[in-house]
């Protein structure tokens, strides 16, 4: 897949994105490949197969969703995906990424820098934050992270009332969807629309998950990670 299928594909899901963007998107697909030979960002290493799995199966994420002035955060951001891409599609956005490993934290910070990217970035475990920044949060992104019931417990704590969890899933997602039910209802959330898309190539099934936040989430969640793992 190249970048003009990438951009023609999200148009006609009536995403946005111009030829500045989908070439913002190329240089960074770019840098991060090159810098993949240093240290281990994706397993991806086929610039044809960035372009559907990394690139395009982030920017599904943007689906629907008006994203100007909104205060987003991607979740567990790894190589910065869906992250930078949500940041290059919405530009006013106010756009955190957050991983718990420096070595990419660092490296995506510099790369906003060398390209004047208005980007925040945090580098610090998901309940650690979780437990500082409550409540803050329009849209929390997790893509290739945890299983609903683990984000869920992680991300509603720091989204704002009414805000949503956008969570990027493959073919298990309605399996993860049921085993969340309960947590759901202890905490004060629901899934308010699912979007499913195929990839173009691949013919891989994606879903978008939305979990919209009900109610103030008490202080006695998150719990700690060798608690929250634990299945019950």
């Amino acid at each position: 897949m190249n970048k003009l299928e990438v951009k023609d594909f999200l148009l006609s899901r009536n995403i946005n994105c111009s030829d500045d963007q989908i070439e913002k998107m190329e240089q960074f697909a770019l840098k991060t490949l090159e810098t993949n030979k240093l240290f281990n960002l994706t397993a991806i290493k086929d610039i044809n197969v960035f372009w559907e799995k990394m690139i395009l199966d982030s920017a599904i994420a943007n689906y629907g969703l008006d994203l100007e002035d909104k205060k987003v955060i991607d979740v567990g951001t790894g190589a910065g995906f869906p992250g930078y891409i949500l940041y290059f599609l919405n530009p006013n956005s106010n756009v955190t990424l957050l991983d718990s490993t420096t070595k990419k934290i660092t490296y995506l910070k510099d790369y906003a820098k060398e390209n004047n990217y208005n980007i925040n970035f945090v580098c610090e475990r998901a309940e650690i934050f979780a437990k500082k920044y409550r409540e803050e949060f329009d849209y929390a992104f997790a893509r290739a992270v945890s299983n609903l019931s683990i984000l869920i417990e992680l991300i509603m704590p720091i989204l704002k009332v009414g805000g949503e969890l956008i969570a990027l899933k493959g073919q298990g997602a309605f399996e993860e969807i049921s085993n969340s039910e309960t947590l759901m209802k202890k905490i004060g959330c629901h899934v308010s629309s699912i979007y499913e898309d195929t990839l173009p190539e691949s013919n891989e099934k994606r879903f978008i998950v939305h979990v919209k936040k009900d109610k103030v989430t008490s202080n006695k969640y998150p719990r700690e990670y060798s608690q929250i793992i634990v299945k019950k």
